[in-house]
């Protein structure tokens, strides 16, 4: 253990803030292209197909001579709609989604750098427009979880406990009469590990306040911030929805069947530690056959769908998060502008509002100036490349 602690590579080295930025550039321009076809009629199933080819097709392109590097998807990207929390992504033979105008759609994905994480999350309206202002409990929602996950950001510094940022979460969520979904956690990250030591919780249930352990965030951590509020109470629920993403797992079993055996080869040699879609495996039938012995000895970690009462509507907002010396350092999240919702609820907390508009940065530093352009943006595909890859993959 001590020699695996002394091999960690972290955020204090600058090659790998280096390849933690080249992936969350990826994961925002993925996630940008997978926006831009969430309208009315698109298919979900197509639509994960194509973030998770977009994700193959940009992390293959970055440190290109580094040949035995291991590049790709990080998590498989998942569409979830209305009431529908987490984790659907579809494959061929499952029944798909088709989208509607109006519908509030949350969605995930994330690439990896060698190993360096970068998730990233984020909800819609299909068929929303700037010259019209989204109303009601879908203002509600996406205005709490913005704000939560502002408020997150400004808290992302050494010395902070955990329970601060439930705490913080769980008030602007209330602001907007919302719940946090109950029991979500927010990870720590390092090299190959996108569940590490450390999480924080959101809106605990009494068995999780007295079982989850808190926290002190530290200099050089790594986090994904996954705020998800729903307009219900945030108790969620298993479904007859088919399992579709999984994550392998350090038990040791001797498996049975010809068909598990092979998904497990597979998995390890595309996926590794990294969670996947069955979607993306070379024969999606045979590796259904060969997921349920694998599950059943803890070989592979579900991911399962679940969902918010029907009638409830939940939002997300992920990103992550670099906690350098200078302040948090956000590597992946979108733009929100919160001018295009109307709500009457409003955040009447002093502290947490000044909280809001505070400034990420600890210490400017003046003397430093950055270059005009970043490693990362000399690496990075052209804009017209990746949209020329976008059209032709759709």
């Amino acid at each position: 253990m001590a020699e695996k602690d002394k091999q960690e590579k972290t955020i204090a080295e600058d090659f790998v803030v280096t390849k933690y930025k080249m992936a969350g550039d990826i994961s925002n321009r993925v996630i940008q292209g997978v926006i831009a076809q969430c309208v009315a009629g698109a298919s979900v199933q197509k639509l994960c197909t194509l973030g998770d080819g977009l994700l193959l097709e940009e992390t293959v392109k970055v440190l290109e001579k580094e040949k035995d590097m291991k590049k790709g998807v990080a998590f498989p990207t998942c569409l979830s709609v209305n009431n529908c929390v987490f984790y659907f992504s579809p494959l061929a033979s499952d029944t798909d989604v088709e989208l509607k105008d109006g519908d509030v759609v949350k969605i995930e994905l994330g690439a990896h750098v060698d190993g360096f994480i970068a998730s990233v999350a984020h909800t819609v309206v299909v068929g929303s427009s700037p010259s019209t202002k989204i109303a009601g409990r879908k203002a509600d929602i996406l205005l709490a979880a913005h704000y939560a996950s502002e408020a997150a950001l400004r808290l992302m510094k050494p010395g902070t406990e955990t329970q601060a940022i439930t705490s913080v979460v769980q008030t602007i969520a209330e602001s907007f009469k919302c719940n946090p979904i109950q029991g979500r956690l927010s990870h720590q990250l390092k090299q190959f590990e996108i569940k590490g030591e450390k999480s924080i919780i959101l809106n605990p249930n009494d068995i999780q306040l007295k079982e989850h352990e808190e926290s002190t965030l530290e200099l050089h951590e790594v986090y994904a911030i996954d705020v998800v509020i729903s307009s219900g109470e945030g108790v969620v629920q298993k479904m007859d929805t088919r399992t579709t993403v999984f994550k392998k797992t350090n038990e040791t079993y001797v498996l049975k069947k010809k068909a598990s055996h092979a998904l497990l080869e597979e998995v390890n040699s595309k996926c590794g530690t990294m969670p996947f879609s069955l979607r993306n495996l070379e024969d999606e039938k045979k590796a259904c056959m060969g997921v349920p012995e694998c599950v059943s000895h803890k070989l592979l970690e579900p991911f399962p769908v679940i969902f918010e009462k029907p009638n409830e509507i939940v939002a997300q907002f992920k990103f992550t998060v670099l906690l350098m010396p200078n302040g948090p350092q956000k590597i992946t999240g979108l733009p929100f502008d919160p001018t295009a919702f109307q709500t009457e609820n409003i955040i009447t907390d002093e502290k947490v509002k000044k909280l809001i508009t505070s400034s990420t940065c600890s210490k400017p530093n003046k003397k430093k100036k950055k270059p005009a352009t970043t490693e990362v943006e000399k690496v990075s595909p052209s804009e017209h490349l990746f949209n020329s890859v976008l059209i032709a993959m759709w």
